[in-house]
């Protein structure tokens, strides 16, 4: 999220922040949104009887900000198709893999990384892709790879991933996407 806060803020990216939503009370992203003017809310799932319950709350809090696309930059939780319906092709995601390799229901963080070490696979990277009813299913709007090493741990790959493509290609897809040159 601050890369995509920086890279706004810098002018390198054409679009507006308008609200930062996060499914967890205490993430940091909400300290760095308030640090730069930008409204927040908190949509956590024990605090709703139901997920259809918080992706309402989602929605109208979204509404009346007239929002283009909704980006998960470290959102957690799983949207329901309602919510998915309303955003349809406009939800943007980065995942930690080469989608559609080791993605799907647990495969977030560390659990990608040392599923890909264990496949023996030469190549990892990210994926910034379209979110649609399944889980990493939807459409790729970009990818990067970089070699695994054979030094590499679960942490030190994920490590390099983040630091050399995610934060970078999610802001440059985001910014392409502002500008129409990729069409969802």
């Amino acid at each position: 999220m601050q890369a995509i806060i920086d890279a706004v803020e810098t002018g390198k990216m054409n679009a507006t922040i308008q609200i930062v939503v996060s499914s967890n009370g205490t993430a940091f992203g909400l300290e760095r949104a308030k640090k730069h003017g930008i409204k927040t809310a908190v949509a956590c799932l024990k605090d709703f009887s139901s997920m259809q319950q918080r992706d309402k709350f989602i929605v109208d809090s979204l509404a009346p900000l007239n929002i283009d696309y909704v980006v998960l930059a470290g959102y957690l939780g799983i949207l329901t198709t309602d919510f998915i319906a309303s955003y349809k092709n406009r939800i943007v995601n980065i995942h930690p893999s080469l989608l559609p390799k080791f993605g799907g229901a647990g495969m977030h963080g560390l659990n990608v990384h040392k599923a890909v070490i264990e496949a023996g696979d030469p190549f990892s990277g990210a994926t910034v892709h379209l979110v649609d009813d399944g889980i990493d299913t939807g459409k790729i709007l970009a990818q990067k790879m970089l070699r695994v090493l054979p030094t590499d741990t679960p942490e030190s790959l994920q490590k390099r991933i983040i630091e050399e493509i995610e934060h970078k290609l999610l802001v440059q897809t985001l910014g392409l996407l502002c500008i129409d040159l990729i069409k969802t």
